[in-house]
C-alpha cells in the first residue's frame, strides 16, 4: 500500500473542527488527497483525532514540520506519520 505512506495521524484536534477545516489547514503544506475524522459510534461526535493523506513525501514532511505542535483553538496538534492499522480480532 504505497499510498498509505503519505498518511498522517493528527491528534488533539478541537472537537468542533470539521474535515473541511482540517483539509484547508493542511493544504497550506501541499496537496491533500483525503481527510478523515472518525466519530464515536454511540454519540456520532468526533473523537478528537483524524487522518490526513498528503499527495507526496515532500507535502507530508512539510505538514509535520508546520503543524506538529501548532495551536488550533488553544489545542496543540500532534502530527506524525500514521502507523498501519492493527488487525482486530
Amino acid at each position: 500500500m504505497a499510498e498509505d505512506s503519505n498518511r498522517l495521524f493528527v491528534g488533539n484536534i478541537p472537537f468542533r473542527m470539521t474535515q473541511d477545516e482540517l483539509h484547508d489547514l493542511f493544504s497550506q503544506a501541499g496537496a491533500v488527497v483525503s481527510v478523515h475524522i472518525p466519530t464515536d459510534r454511540e454519540t456520532g461526535r468526533p473523537r478528537g483525532f483524524g487522518f490526513v493523506q498528503m499527495e507526496d513525501d515532500t507535502a507530508k514532511d512539510q505538514a509535520v514540520q508546520m503543524f506538529n505542535g501548532y495551536s488550533v483553538s488553544g489545542r496543540a496538534l500532534v502530527v506524525n506519520e500514521a502507523r498501519p492499522r492493527e488487525p482486530r480480532f
